[in-house]
């Protein structure tokens, strides 16, 4: 990049690319990075989108070269743009030797090997932006958008309960801080309890409606629960597994401190038992250590299954139910 082009660009770099699979994350990060490089009154002058899938090389290198009217730079933004570099990809290269001084070019796509020349070439002049979040990841990057979207302050254990609750779709965690920071309000944390309240509320109680019929030997009104559940909930099927290990770990410690000799209401408070506790004690009373360890150990099995592809979670779950209530 020549010396011109550093000047003008000495808070924005020519080329940006976003990549990752997850569409809420990655619009999620385009949209932060569109707002810092062109204002939204600027917009109609200074930012252009082709339509998906119908980016031109040569419409594009010329947006880029075309001088900004009334604005500081002219941003052209490409989404979906792996096709657009495959079919591109020399002429990438040469634009990116000798970027428009006065241009930003912003793609976002699904992947970005390190090792081509446009990647090499990528890290002398432009952004390389990640979106991926592991599954183990998830927690913390929950904690880091609590504080810094909403300044809340979210527990590294309050965290894994909203994924265990919420699922692993990041932009459906996202969604749950969002109303959870509302129903905060003036406090600073976002609470464990605040969580069970408004994020697992109704899919907890359907769990234990299923769970306790499936304690109680009655595999029909189970899975009947089950499939009502399913159908009700849209987004069960992605987070069933979590809300059936999470309280089948309750029942599992419940279990551990009764056998130790801890009194039922010690355990209610420690295992933080709330709702039908009657109901609660019954499940444990119908359970063994050993089976309640033997379906942490299938919900575990049932969760890499849907991960790989392996299997849903309608159809492993109720298989687990048949297996259990018999």
């Amino acid at each position: 990049m020549d010396a011109k082009a550093k000047n003008v660009q000495q808070d924005a770099k020519p080329v940006y690319v976003i990549s990752g699979k997850d569409k809420f994350l990655v619009g999620n990060s385009c949209s932060k990075l569109i707002d810092k490089l062109v204002s939204v009154d600027e917009r109609a002058m200074a930012l252009y989108q082709p339509d998906d899938g119908r980016a031109e090389l040569a419409d594009v290198l010329d947006e880029l070269r075309t001088l900004p009217f009334l604005a500081k730079r002219r941003v052209v933004l490409i989404k979906g743009a792996d096709k657009f570099i495959t079919e591109n990809r020399s002429g990438l290269e040469k634009y990116f030797d000798d970027p428009a001084p006065k241009g930003v070019l912003v793609m976002t796509v699904d992947s970005w090997p390190g090792n081509t020349k446009l990647a090499k070439k990528l890290k002398k002049m432009g952004e390389h932006i990640s979106q991926e979040v592991k599954p183990w990841e998830l927690a913390n990057y929950a904690v880091g958008y609590a504080s810094s979207e909403y300044g809340k302050k979210l527990s590294r254990q309050a965290a894994g309960l909203l994924v265990e609750l919420a699922g692993d779709d990041p932009g459906r965690i996202c969604g749950e801080i969002d109303k959870l920071a509302v129903y905060a309000g003036k406090n600073v944390s976002i609470t464990p309890e605040s969580i069970e309240a408004l994020v697992g509320h109704n899919r907890m109680f359907n769990v234990f409606a299923v769970i306790d019929a499936m304690t109680s030997g009655n595999k029909g009104a189970a899975i009947e629960r089950l499939r009502n559940m399913f159908a009700n909930d849209k987004n069960a099927e992605f987070s069933a597994v979590g809300a059936f290990a999470f309280h089948f770990r309750k029942l599992f410690n419940a279990k551990v401190l009764l056998e130790k000799g801890v009194g039922v209401p010690q355990v209610t408070k420690q295992v933080r038992v709330f709702g039908d506790k009657n109901g609660f004690f019954r499940q444990v009373n119908n359970m063994s250590l050993k089976k309640c360890g033997c379906v942490l150990t299938e919900l575990a099995h049932i969760d890499y299954g849907m991960k790989t592809g392996g299997t849903t979670g309608k159809v492993a779950i109720e298989r687990l139910i048949i297996k259990l209530s018999n």
